[in-house]
């Protein structure tokens, strides 16, 4: 049988959860021809752990601007994307149009603009597009799906959803690239888009219109020092400066060999500093955010984020005309090293609960199991669809292609757009998004 060939663009610290089963658990289908980033010291880290830990034979790294290069030369059937988010829509676009595949890390891009370019190229060459959805595959994320579907508690009127970032996990999106609006989008698009397309998916249904406000509350320059702690804003960065000693936001690159690896010794290579202040001037997106959220069928949605709470995790009600549902997540905060997750509060409980009660009846507790494996057991599940000959028969439509991954996004760029004009949002009105549906599984 003739192998599948993987190209990969972008070797931070993501990209082991696609290049590790390639190299390993389905090696025997699946090849790596190409991985390509700015840093050649990180796309040469990863080449030779791969090397170590899996036993494969060396493969070609490019550079950056030789990205059609690599495609010319390797001639991969699908290319995976990930580089920061403002540039997936341009790696998108010039593989499909080279004739492969694409499979997206999420967010698939960060404005309605960008996503029309990977849009028309999808039309133009007939080529597919995956959006790495790994939330729609964990354990408890699938219950509540599950249970929806079946008429549980009846047609879904209302949705509140509060998610909490706490001081190590929220504060690590203020050190990265992350905190600039124009290469993320802002958490609105970063990190809310796995929890608009979760409601999505749930309740099966397209957002229609936004409302959103948000601001900076807590981090950044200003707001540490009308706090009393202009001491925490006196240096640029963390690693190396003697002064940041005792900072609790503090992270040093050298204390971890992969972060060491991948970012403090890539800085010369790459010129990205992984561990800006937290406390610094020029961050440009928000860290408390609020959304309402109106979908075609007439559901709809309250949604908050913070990034700045002493807890992890999330809260969920769902309330249809027969019904609610409760669903709670208590998460350890990490951050992705390269290699594996680096828990930065190793003692920190994490645990799930789910709570179903019909009208006019008492609650049930319906037990959910959160393994330890990453994004709490949905990665081995959803790399097994992707990397697999012969996945699983799949029955709650959790893979996602293209269309599927701007319904999220692009709740994400109006809630953006609505805070800068202070009004409503009518997402047809930055994307047309096949306005005769309604329903999520219904797009691609």
């Amino acid at each position: 049988m003739m192998k599948h060939k993987y190209a990969v663009v972008g070797t931070g610290g993501r990209i082991p959860m696609f290049i590790d089963p390639i190299a390993g658990l389905y090696r025997d289908t699946s090849e790596l021809v190409g991985l390509c980033d700015l840093s050649a010291t990180r796309r040469r880290w990863h080449l030779q752990r791969l090397i170590r830990e899996y036993g494969i034979d060396p493969i070609p790294d490019y550079a950056a601007e030789d990205f059609d290069v690599m495609l010319k030369e390797r001639r991969p059937d699908t290319v995976i994307v990930c580089v920061p988010d403002y540039l997936h829509h341009d790696y998108i676009v010039r593989s499909l149009e080279f004739g492969a595949n694409v499979i997206s890390e999420k967010p698939l891009t960060i404005d309605a603009e960008k996503f029309a370019v990977i849009d028309a190229a999808v039309r133009r060459t007939g080529r597919s597009v995956r959006t790495t959805f790994n939330y729609r595959w964990a354990p408890g994320a699938s219950k509540v799906r599950q249970l929806i579907a079946s008429g549980a508690i009846g047609t879904v009127k209302h949705i509140d959803f509060e998610y909490m970032l706490n001081t190590s996990h929220g504060a690590d999106y203020f050190r990265r690239w992350h905190s600039y609006k124009k290469f993320s989008g802002g958490l609105l698009v970063h990190k809310a888009t796995h929890h608009f397309d979760l409601i999505n998916w749930w309740i099966d249904a397209i957002p229609e219109t936004v409302f959103a406000m948000g601001n900076l509350v807590f981090y950044g320059k200003e707001n540490a020092v009308a706090r009393g702690q202009e001491a925490l804003t006196r240096y640029p960065r963390y690693t190396g400066v003697p002064e940041s000693e005792g900072d609790p936001f503090r992270m040093n690159l050298e204390g971890d060999p992969t972060l060491k690896a991948l970012y403090r010794d890539a800085e010369s290579d790459s010129g990205y500093l992984r561990d800006e202040n937290v406390f610094r001037d020029g961050i440009t997106i928000e860290d408390s955010m609020s959304a309402t959220v109106r979908y075609r069928t007439g559901a709809m949605l309250s949604y908050s984020l913070n990034a700045y709470c002493p807890c992890e995790g999330f809260r969920v009600s769902i309330s249809g005309d027969a019904g609610r549902l409760e669903y709670a997540e208590r998460h350890a905060a990490h951050i992705i090293t390269g290699d594996r997750e680096l828990k930065i509060e190793p003692n920190a409980s994490r645990g799930a609960s789910l709570r179903l009660q019909n009208l006019f009846s008492d609650p049930q507790e319906i037990p959910v199991h959160m393994p330890e494996s990453g994004h709490g057991g949905a990665d081995p599940l959803i790399q097994e669809q992707i990397f697999s000959a012969n996945p699983p028969p799949e029955h709650l439509g959790r893979n996602a292609g293209h269309e599927q991954g701007a319904a999220s996004l692009l709740v994400g760029a109006a809630a953006n757009h609505s805070m800068k004009i202070g009004a409503p949002v009518r997402i047809t009105d930055l994307f047309n998004l096949r306005p005769e549906c309604q329903r999520l599984s219904q797009l691609i």
